[in-house]
């Protein structure tokens, strides 16, 4: 037997239909799924710049195409994207006008990772970057966030302590028993 609801319970339900609930998440949760984002916050940042890049887009393309203001913008945020990874090709506006959260997070170091084979999925990949395995250049990395440049792209290594890096030489025979006592 259930209790009827009180006063405030009633004004409450009123405010929320469960039948006709509408859930705007699933796409949400289908890129911090398929990325292995854990923190919303993260998710909610690249929605803010993906709706930036759009902003500034369509108030540049609102500016007259013979504009040479507008030319050397439009230059510099291509440019910067580009040099980003966030675009292909630095071909004109409608690539900033498709930007969407997808493309922030095909550069997270966790999925740059899998996509340079140094991982087999991007879960594996989150916890070696977690756990302290990998460095970009001379500097450890333990932030699965941390946008990868792609200039920082060719500098991605193992770190030279690890039991990854060690099995990894020893599998290609160029282990040296020098390695082994650093």
């Amino acid at each position: 037997m259930v209790r009827a609801f009180k006063f405030h319970e009633q004004k409450l339900l009123k405010k929320v239909d469960f039948v006709q609930y509408k859930d705007d998440s699933t796409r949400e949760n289908m890129v911090m799924r398929r990325y292995h984002i854990e923190k919303k916050q993260d998710y909610q940042k690249y929605n803010v710049l993906c709706g930036q890049i759009r902003k500034i887009t369509a108030k540049l393309s609102l500016l007259d195409p013979k504009d040479p203001f507008r030319d050397t913008k439009t230059d510099q945020m291509l440019h910067k994207l580009y040099l980003m990874g966030f675009i292909t090709a630095k071909k004109s506006l409608s690539q900033c006008e498709q930007m969407t959260v997808s493309a922030i997070c095909r550069r997270r170091l966790p999925v740059v990772m899998v996509r340079l084979k140094m991982a087999e999925t991007v879960k594996l990949a989150v916890q070696y970057v977690e756990q302290g395995h990998i460095r970009i250049g001379p500097q450890v990395m333990t932030d699965p966030a941390f946008i990868v440049t792609r200039t920082m792209e060719d500098y991605i290594t193992w770190v030279d302590s690890s039991k990854i890096k060690q099995k990894i030489m020893k599998y290609n025979d160029k282990l040296d028993d020098y390695d082994l006592l650093q």
